[in-house]
C-alpha cells in the first residue's frame, strides 16, 4: 500500500506523536508498504527520504512547534489511504487531498488539544475556547473514514481503540545505569514541561523525598520548574532515544502528573523495561496503569501520592508482561487490517 500520513507534529520537536509515526513508518516499511510524511518544516530538521515538509512559521502560543501554512501540494505521490495525525493545517491538508483523489481516510487521535489552552491564553480564556473547539473538531471528525484513539475519547464520533503502539523490542532492560553518582533511591520523569504535564506537583509532592528525584526534558516550563526545584531534585536535557531504555531502567519509579494524554506512552516504556508507575488516577491512567504495572493515587493528595510511591518501590512487579497488549508490532497489523477493511488491495 501506498500510504500519507500527514500531521501537525514532527521532528525536530520530540513527542509522542512524533516518535508513534517514526516507528509505524518503520513497522509498515518492514512488511512492504511505502509510507509517505507530509509534516510543517522546521529549519533545524533536515527531510529524509518520503519526507515532504509543509511551508511553516513559529508558534507563538506553543515554544518549539510551529504552525504550517495552507498551500497546494503539487509534489506529493499517489496515495492508496490518506492518515491523518492533527486537525490543524497539514492534517486538513490530508482530508482535502483524499476528497480530491476519492481515497479513504483514516485518522488517530492523539493528543487532547483543548488541555493545551490554559497554559497559553488563561484559563477564562481556555474555558470559552475549550466551548468552541471540541464542537468543531467533531465536526472535522465526522468525515473520516475511520477513527482510532488509543484509549476512550470524548468526541462525538464512534472510535476504534488502538493503541499506538510500544517497541517492546527496543525498551527492555539494560544492565548499564545511569545516576550511580546520586543519592538512592532515584525516581523520575520523562517528557515535556508543560502545564498540563503537572511536573510541578511532582517537585513539591517530593520534596521531602530521601532519594533523587530526576526530571528529563523541555518544554515552556522548564525555568519555572526548574525555580521550583528542591535540593533533591536534578533536571536534564532531553535524553537521546538510544538512551531512554537506561534511564528507565536507571530509575526505581516512573512519576507523573499529567492530565493531558491519550495513552502516555513514556510511562509504558518505563514499564516495559521493569520499572513500575505511579500515576493520577485519571484518564488515561485508569485504564494503562493497573497492580501489574504501577500505582495510582488520587490527584492532589500528597498523602496518598507518599503511600503509592511507597509502594511501588517495596514490591515487586513483573511490569514488562503486564504491557505486552501494547505491542508495537500487535498495533501495526491492526493498522494494517484497518486499512484494508476500506477495500485497500495489495499492489502487485
Amino acid at each position: 500500500m501506498r500510504i500519507g500520513f500527514f500531521s501537525d507534529s514532527y521532528f525536530p520537536e520530540i513527542d509522542g506523536v512524533t516518535y508513534t509515526l517514526k516507528s509505524w513508518k518503520e513497522e509498515l516499511e518492514k512488511r512492504g508498504h511505502d509510507v509517505t510524511i507530509v509534516y510543517p518544516a522546521n529549519p533545524d530538521y533536515e527531510p529524509k527520504e518520503n519526507e515532504v515538509p509543509v511551508r511553516s512559521i513559529p508558534n507563538p502560543f506553543y515554544g518549539g512547534y510551529r504552525i504550517p501554512l495552507p498551500q497546494r501540494m503539487k509534489s506529493l505521490p499517489d496515495f492508496d489511504v490518506v492518515h491523518c495525525h492533527g486537525p490543524a493545517t497539514v492534517g486538513r491538508m490530508g482530508k482535502f487531498y483524499a476528497k480530491r483523489n476519492d481515497i479513504p481516510t483514516v485518522y488517530t487521535h492523539h493528543t487532547p488539544i483543548e488541555d493545551y489552552f490554559e497554559q497559553n491564553v488563561g484559563s477564562i480564556m481556555a474555558g470559552f475556547l475549550q466551548k468552541l473547539y471540541v464542537p468543531a473538531e467533531n465536526h472535522f471528525l465526522k468525515d473520516f473514514d475511520v477513527v482510532t484513539a488509543s484509549t476512550e475519547i470524548h468526541r462525538g464520533v464512534e472510535a476504534e481503540k488502538l493503541p499506538v503502539g510500544l517497541d517492546t523490542e527496543f525498551f527492555c532492560p539494560t544492565e548499564d545505569k545511569m545516576f550511580e553518582d546520586l543519592e538512592d533511591p532515584v525516581i523520575g520523569y520523562s517528557g515535556r514541561l508543560s502545564l498540563e504535564k503537572n511536573v510541578g506537583q511532582v517537585i513539591e509532592f517530593t520534596e521531602d523525598f530521601e532519594g533523587t528525584v530526576v526530571i528529563v526534558g523541555e518544554g515552556p516550563q522548564k525555568e519555572r520548574l526548574e525555580d521550583l526545584g528542591n535540593g533533591n531534585t536534578v533536571f536534564k536535557d532531553f535524553l537521546p532515544r538510544e538512551k531512554l531504555p537506561q534511564f528507565y531502567s536507571s530509575i526505581e519509579a516512573y512519576i507523573t502528573a499529567s492530565t493531558g494524554d491519550t495513552l502516555g506512552l513514556a510511562p509504558l516504556e518505563a514499564n516495559a523495561c521493569g520499572t513500575p508507575v505511579l500515576a493520577p488516577d485519571v484518564h488515561p491512567f485508569n485504564e494503562t496503569i493497573q497492580n501489574g504495572n504501577g500505582e495510582r493515587y488520587e490527584f492532589g493528595d500528597r498523602q496518598d501520592f507518599d503511600q503509592k510511591l511507597r509502594k511501588c518501590l517495596d514490591e515487586k512487579r513483573d511490569t514488562r508482561n503486564a504491557v505486552e497488549e501494547y505491542s508495537l508490532e500487535g498495533a501495526v497489523e491492526r493498522l494494517i487490517e484497518i486499512y484494508r477493511s476500506l477495500g485497500i488491495k495489495k499492489k502487485v
